[in-house]
């Protein structure tokens, strides 16, 4: 008779995919709760002592870590020495392993749980039988997912067992292991750049394609659910997202997580295309929307308040691809899920982003850093030029540093208090950035109460005299330049505020 081994601490569909491993002929073996789960449902199952011919000791942390158990397991069946040593001391090969681990994830989400509980959940015996079991795949059938259980038992039925399906068999084990074993790391480690990065992530959804069509994709999320996730939102409407949609949605999230106040935030291509705040939510669109009336088209919004009918309305008259907020008033929905591809998102709004780690792809590795999180504040700018900004000038400061920092690198917002006017992104020299922002700004109404930001300095007083020059009559920038004394010259030449934020928020 064959064997099975069964010891899972996720029991969902245990009973009917034991069953059928007896009706195919297997003796099954079993530990602990799964045995008493097997046997209350009449299933013929022995218990694990009976294999070992040991008992179960220090409070389970020793039940299958076992020759018997692990011989079994690993004995090669094309070797006769293998078999014949097992047949010497008298220990039963075992054909198939179906073993799910220790709950240490949702345990070490449950509030107020201990180190001492969270330890007690790190699964030893399983993974063993596992690793035993995925090594030896050629004559081992090693089971880890229960939503592999039905394919399991078809196959067997139809004695289809292929070493194709044993290898990607065996190499779920080990993704689950490592993912496993990387979790536990991540919470025992300290350290926020250990000398070896392992992060677990789960597979959220295959791409329907990457950047391009031809570019193969998947999304990923934390291990660990992140509440203020694009990844973690409520798809109440709406096609599948794609790559893109994803990157942007996730741009738009960090942007608008700035601001407390009522403010609406238009991204495309991961840059704030405008961001708007007002009284109502729908005077924030509006906003948002004269900040950028071209490049919003295609593009993704978010709103950091419930959605409301008027909004709806405005929002529905131009295309668009996500339309992310905490809630929809039924009517607002109604009025958007009209257009059957626009997606619709809900998730809790915040303005306390944890700090994280930031990872990037590189060719041959990754690079890490912390996330951005510096705050702004009025108490850390230095007035370096003659002129003295007004309390509204520095108010529009703020407003647009809060901007800039998610504006790729050269960066340079155009900004009355509330609005965005004009932004300068991506280009390789500042000078650029500074003419396009604010060709993008000069014709629109606020512009003669608009200040300008800068992500990083001015290497040269060019770009302080083309704005004075163009109506921008106060300019915040972090400093740091060997020619800073340059540009506060041209300030004071050409009468302009000039603050240094003393912060910099380069985004490559």
């Amino acid at each position: 008779m064959t064997r099975a081994l069964i010891s899972v601490s996720d029991k969902r569909g245990l009973v009917p995919f034991a069953q059928k491993l007896i009706e195919l002929g297997y003796e099954l073996v079993s530990t602990g709760g799964t045995h008493q789960v097997l046997a209350d449902a009449g299933l013929d199952v022995l218990e694990i002592e009976a294999v070992t011919d040991f008992p179960e000791m220090l409070d389970g942390r020793v039940k299958t870590l076992h020759p018997r158990v692990h011989a079994g397991l690993l004995a090669r069946r094309d070797l006769p020495e293998h078999m014949a040593t097992l047949e010497k001391f008298n220990i039963k090969p075992i054909d198939i392993v179906v073993v799910n681990l220790y709950p240490f994830k949702s345990t070490i989400q449950k509030e107020g749980v201990t180190e001492s509980e969270a330890i007690e959940n790190i699964d030893i015996g399983g993974p063993s039988m596992l690793r035993s079991a995925a090594k030896n795949f050629a004559s081992v059938l090693p089971v880890v997912d229960p939503a592999d259980y039905d394919d399991v038992i078809a196959r067997l039925v139809e004695n289809n067992i292929s070493s194709t399906y044993r290898k990607q068999l065996a190499a779920k084990v080990f993704q689950h292991t490592a993912a496993y074993d990387a979790l536990i790391a991540q919470y025992l480690t300290a350290s926020e750049f250990p000398a070896q990065l392992t992060l677990p992530y789960d597979k959220f959804d295959d791409m329907r394609y990457g950047e391009n069509p031809h570019q193969q994709a998947a999304a990923y999320k934390t291990a660990l659910p992140e509440t203020y996730s694009v990844l973690n939102a409520n798809i109440l409407h709406g096609k599948q997202l794609s790559y893109n949609n994803i990157r942007d949605a996730d741009a738009a999230l960090r942007i608008i997580s700035e601001f407390d106040d009522t403010t609406v935030v238009t991204v495309k291509h991961m840059n704030p295309a405008g961001i708007g705040q007002g009284i109502t939510l729908e005077s924030a669109w509006d906003n948002a929307f004269s900040a950028d009336d071209i490049s919003i088209f295609g593009g993704i919004v978010a709103l950091n308040r419930e959605v409301d009918a008027a909004t709806a309305k405005k929002m529905h008259a131009i295309f668009l691809e996500i339309i992310i907020a905490p809630s929809f008033t039924q009517e607002a929905y109604d009025i958007l899920a009209a257009k059957k591809n626009l997606r619709l998102l809900t998730l809790p709004f915040t303005t306390i982003v944890p700090q994280k780690l930031e990872v990037t792809s590189i060719l041959g590795g990754v690079v890490v850093q912390e996330r951005d999180l510096v705050g702004e504040s009025e108490a850390n700018f230095e007035v370096v030029s003659k002129a003295q900004p007004t309390t509204e000038q520095l108010h529009a400061m703020i407003f647009a540093q809060k901007a800039v920092k998610h504006v790729k690198s050269n960066a340079i917002v155009v900004a009355r208090d509330g609005q965005t006017l004009g932004v300068g992104a991506g280009q390789p020299n500042r000078i650029d950035s500074v003419v396009y922002s604010i060709q993008k700004a000069e014709k629109k109404a606020g512009f003669d109460e608009a200040v300008l930001a800068s992500d990083a300095f001015f290497p040269m007083s060019d770009s302080v005299q083309y704005a004075a020059e163009h109506g921008i009559k106060a300019i915040v920038e972090p400093g740091g330049s060997i020619k800073d004394k340059d540009s506060i010259a041209k300030a004071d030449e050409l009468g302009v505020v000039l603050v240094f934020s003393g912060t910099r928020h380069f985004k490559h």
